[in-house]
Formats: C-alpha cells, sequence, structure tokens
C-alpha cells in the first residue's frame, strides 16, 4: 500500500492520507497483530480507559491536567483531531514532535507492511494513530496514559491493553446506531466492553437501563463500580469562564470550561482521581484544584472570540444537542442567536436540527471540509428549514463566518457545532479574522 519510507513530516501525512480509504473496522486481531509486531508497548503502560457516549474528551483533560500538576509524566491519547495529527498524542501537554511523528510512523509503517507481506489486512488509520500513541508512551516511559476509545469500546483499537488502573464511563446514549448495536442496552455493553478484571470502574449517571449494564459487567470482571453522582454536587455557580460547585469533602472546586455539562464531567473526574489514589497514585487536593482549574478543551462550549460572543461546541448526537440547547437556553437568555451547523452524514442530524435550530434567529448550514462522511450543507438546510425557515446554505466555512458577522451585533451570540472535524479550521478563520479586525484599528481590542 505504501512502500516509500517516512523521512520527512511531508510524508507522513501524506501517508496518514492515503491509508485513509482502510475506513473503520472494529475488531481488535489487526491491533493485535501490529502491538505485537512492535513489541507490545502497551504492556510497559498503566492507563485510565475512558469510553461513552459524550464528555470523553472533557473528563479526559480533566483527569490529564490533574495528574499532570500531580508531578506524574502522563501520556494522553484524544480522537479526532482537532487542530493537528499530532496533538492527539501528548505528554505532559507537549504534543508529540514532527520528528518523533515521522519517527514513529515509520516503525509502524514498517510493521505494517510485514504484515500485508504475510497475507493480512493493511492496519486501519485508527489503528496506525493507537500503535503510535503505544509506540510513544513507552519511549517517553509515561508513568500513567489517559486514554479514549475510538468507537465503542468492546471491539475498539485502544481496547487491547490488559494494564488499566481505571476505566471511565461517562454518559451513555445512542450513539453510531448499527455498529454498536439496535438498543441503548446493546451499545452500553459495547462501552463497558472495556472494564477489565479486578479494575476500578467509574461511571456518570446513567439510565436505569443502562446502570444496570454497568453493574451486570461489574460483577462478572470482579470490578469496583464507583457512581459519580452530579447531584450529589452542592452550591453550583454557573458561569461562561469560571464555575464552582461543591462535591464530597471538597468544597468550591472552580474549573474554567463552561458549559453547564462540564460539572457532571468535573464530577466523574474527581471520582476518577479519588479511584487512581487508592490505585497508589497519590495526588494532594491542591493539586486537584488547580488541574481542575487550568483544564480547558477546544470545542467544548468555548468561546472563541468576543463582541460577539463566538462559541463553538462539538454537539454531534442528539444528548450532546440536548445538553448544548440547555446551556444556550440558560446562558444566553433573551440574545439573539446566530448558529453555525455542520454534521457528518452518519450522524442524528434530524434530532439534532429538531433541538437547536428553533433556539436560532438565523442559521448556517456548511459542509465539514475534508470528509467523504461531510453531510451537504444544502441538504442540511433542507432539514433544518422543518424546524426553522430562516436557514441559509453556505459554500464554504469562511463565508458562512463571514455571514453571521454580518448578521450579529456586539449583544448577539455566535453559535458554531457538529462535526469536531471542523472547529480546528473554523478557530483559525475567527482569530485571522479578528487579527486584522485588530491591525485595521491600530491597537489591541479585547477579543
Amino acid at each position: 500500500m505504501w512502500k516509500e519510507r517516512i523521512e520527512k513530516y511531508g510524508q507522513a501525512l501524506a501517508y496518514m492520507e492515503k491509508i485513509q480509504n482502510r475506513g473503520i473496522v472494529l475488531g481488535l486481531d489487526g491491533m493485535r497483530r501490529l502491538t505485537k509486531a512492535l513489541g507490545n508497548p502497551q504492556d510497559a503502560l498503566t492507563f485510565v480507559h475512558i469510553a461513552g457516549t459524550n464528555g470523553k474528551g472533557s473528563v479526559l483533560e480533566f483527569v490529564f491536567r490533574i495528574l499532570k500538576c500531580a508531578g506524574y509524566r502522563t501520556g494522553r491519547y484524544s480522537s479526532p483531531a482537532v487542530f493537528s495529527r499530532q496533538e492527539q498524542i501528548q505528554v505532559n501537554g507537549r504534543a508529540i514532535s514532527r520528528a518523533d511523528y515521522v519517527r514513529g510512523l515509520e516503525t509502524i509503517r514498517q510493521a505494517a507492511e510485514s504484515l500485508e507481506d504475510a497475507g493480512y489486512p493493511y492496519p486501519t488509520p485508527f489503528e496506525v494513530e493507537t500503535a503510535l500513541a503505544f509506540w510513544y508512551f513507552r519511549e517517553r516511559q509515561c508513568e500513567i496514559v489517559v486514554l479514549e476509545c475510538g468507537m465503542g469500546g468492546l471491539t475498539d483499537a485502544t481496547n487491547i491493553i490488559d494494564t488499566t488502573a481505571v476505566c471511565v464511563l461517562t454518559c451513555i446514549s445512542m450513539d453510531h446506531k448499527g455498529m454498536l448495536g439496535e438498543s441503548l442496552e446493546e451499545i452500553a455493553a459495547q462501552k463497558a466492553g472495556i472494564i477489565k478484571k479486578g479494575c476500578h470502574v467509574v461511571s456518570a449517571c446513567q439510565t436505569p437501563a443502562v446502570m444496570a449494564v454497568m453493574e451486570a459487567c461489574c460483577r462478572n470482571q470482579g470490578a469496583a463500580l464507583i457512581r459519580a453522582d452530579v447531584s450529589s454536587a452542592r452550591k453550583i455557580r454557573y458561569g461562561l469562564e469560571k464555575q464552582s460547585f461543591d462535591y464530597g469533602r471538597y468544597g468550591r472546586l472552580v474549573i474554567s470550561m463552561a458549559g453547564r455539562f462540564q460539572i457532571e464531567n468535573a464530577v466523574v473526574a474527581v471520582e476518577t482521581i479519588e479511584a487512581l489514589k487508592a490505585c497508589g497514585y497519590p495526588v494532594t487536593e491542591a493539586m486537584l484544584r488547580r488541574g481542575l482549574l487550568t483544564a480547558s478543551w477546544p470545542g467544548r462550549f468555548a468561546i472563541l472570540a468576543k463582541n460577539p460572543l463566538f462559541v463553538a461546541d462539538g454537539a454531534h448526537n442528539e444528548d450532546a444537542a440536548e445538553k448544548l440547547k440547555e446551556s444556550v437556553s440558560f446562558y444566553f437568555t433573551n440574545k439573539k442567536i446566530i448558529t453555525i451547523m455542520g454534521v457528518l452524514r452518519d450522524k442524528e442530524y434530524e434530532k439534532i436540527a429538531a433541538l437547536t435550530a428553533p433556539l436560532a434567529a438565523q442559521v448556517i448550514t456548511i459542509t465539514p471540509p475534508g470528509t467523504k462522511r461531510a453531510l451537504p450543507a444544502w441538504e442540511l438546510a433542507g432539514v433544518v428549514r422543518k424546524y426553522n425557515p430562516h436557514v441559509t446554505a453556505a459554500d464554504s466555512l469562511q463565508e458562512a463566518v463571514e455571514m453571521s458577522y454580518l448578521l450579529a451585533d456586539r449583544d448577539s451570540v455566535i453559535l458554531a457545532f457538529g462535526s469536531l472535524s471542523y472547529l480546528g479550521e473554523l478557530s483559525g478563520i475567527v482569530a485571522e479574522r479578528h487579527k486584522i479586525r485588530r491591525d485595521a484599528h491600530g491597537r489591541s481590542e479585547k477579543n
């Protein structure tokens, strides 16, 4: 498939683009063959493994920041990439360097070619990226790795690991129906497939049906189940720049991530750290507080600019759209809302539109760039029109941003949401627009 040696970063990106046609293949056999050829780097690591439908990235960020503040050499692996492929693989907050990315990918390419020569299928892009993460974390001798599942859990490429300290299950709802199952219980069983014998399991609040699945999996594996109950959080103070709450023995924990749903994610993170402490990873209260405060996650109700306020969120399924609607209604009462929406064809875009379109004075639809799974803007506009007649399909993301600013005044809110795949490009467009605006005025304006 790719016989050329990878010696430069451009070649590495070209290689990853070349193998995209392998798509998504669930199952662990291919990943096991690939990591075996690399000397099973994952066996030298200890993991916090995170699965769920929504909140995985935010919980990962909270836990990672706390462990980093506690002084552990901490790896993190998340997907999809928002700004660059390198950002998915980090140690202590630093993305893998271009040199290490090239060196690691060449090592994996050689292993993949040898497997193909032996008659096995070429690894998928996600298998290659996951193997690269394991290789790099072993190279950097990480003391602990915070690992996010790509899709599901049981048959996700990340699930070849056997050295899990804590499994984390964030909120589970209908997700990838058809690939993971036809019912909520079937999907929950797939997500719970990351639970390993004797490990600690932290679960967010779940529906009774999902919790029954969690409990059964924990019993079968002899794993301790810890419920992170957001209803036990007290004295909650919401805000766009800071939010605080009391939980357990901790008074006034402060987070910098906006969105009402982030309180629940922070509670899950606190319980995860408590479980890690029981596994022999001491974390002081000061370290916990600092980690929660410094955590930030692009694309999760993130403020990109002010005057007007420009918010980006990765709401790409019904449950996330419901939470986004709740946050918008809470934070932006009586505000004029202009939304930019772009989704993938295999997502619940009809349900997302039904929840979010009525909130907006104007909806602008876009085709998420760079993916064959993108739903065309004109097709999405037709769906949105059922719930809001004020909808326009933009020809490009750049055009959508310019249209949104033309429609907004200083007190309006521009809200871009949907697929995380376009939020990186969006952030760059918004930042560049505000940079040009500052230069034109000859001074720096607070944005």
